[in-house]
């Protein structure tokens, strides 16, 4: 089934996974109408510009996922464009990953990494719960979807305890197990309200965060997730899924 949502918010979409995501998106057979991506700095994102300059459905905007003021501002910005409509999908891809182990790691890197990775995409997903809502009310759709309204966390295996067989990632690991936590809490809590949550990894990619030495393209990762996604229902919801839809330990 292929994704075909009406408006959504990317978060961390200056380069990687978040570049290719909005890259892609605008190539679905349905794209959305409103694209909304967001990123530190919008004029040092040339590729991102090159694709909003060739999608008038693309729109930058400046936003940093610690900036308590910025979400508010952020969540007035896209109502502005989607009034009663609302926002179908929210994706918390914005990240950071201090490579520190036990010797090195201290409390700004935890703090930092945990804020970023775990309390930004939550105090995200609840200032848009509203939008998100208003979603559901406009959706002709049954049960859970992304088409509807969805919350999906871009966590990492490297969150999950029971893999965990090499130790080391303190902060990284950490952080988001903790953002996995979040993702079930946030699927029970908003199930009743007709949207979906879950945490999906995009595999161990080939990025500026992943390193030369991932096994998948970011092309390949992004395809994989976005046909998942479109094939999302309340059977997934809490669960922890692999780019390619397999279930992941906790």
């Amino acid at each position: 089934m292929s994704l075909k949502v009406k408006s959504m918010l990317i978060t961390g979409t200056n380069r990687g996974i978040g570049l290719e995501f909005v890259r892609q998106i605008v190539k679905l057979p349905h794209p959305p109408k409103w694209l909304f991506a967001t990123c530190r700095n919008p004029d040092q994102a040339k590729e991102l510009q090159e694709v909003a300059a060739l999608n008038s459905n693309v729109k930058i905007m400046k936003f940093e996922v610690t900036d308590g003021d910025g979400i508010k501002a952020l969540v007035r910005e896209v109502e502005k464009e989607v009034g009663e409509e609302g926002l179908n999908l929210l994706i918390n891809g914005a990240a950071v990953l201090h490579r520190v182990n036990l010797e090195d790691v201290n409390e700004e890197v935890m703090v930092n990494s945990f804020n970023v990775n775990c309390v930004a995409p939550l105090l995200l997903s609840k200032a848009f719960l509203p939008l998100l809502k208003k979603a559901v009310k406009k959706s002709p759709v049954e049960g859970l979807s992304c088409d509807k309204a969805a919350i999906i966390n871009l966590t990492s295996k490297m969150g999950s305890i029971g893999d965990n067989t090499s130790g080391g990632h303190y902060a990284y690991r950490a952080s988001k197990a903790a953002l996995n936590m979040i993702s079930r809490s946030l699927s029970v809590d908003l199930k009743p309200e007709g949207i979906l949550a879950l945490a999906i990894h995009p595999g161990w990619v080939r990025t500026d965060m992943g390193g030369p030495r991932g096994l998948l393209g970011v092309n390949e990762s992004v395809d994989s997730m976005i046909k998942v996604m479109g094939s999302l229902n309340e059977e997934k919801a809490g669960t922890f899924l692999n780019y390619n839809g397999a279930p992941i330990e906790w």
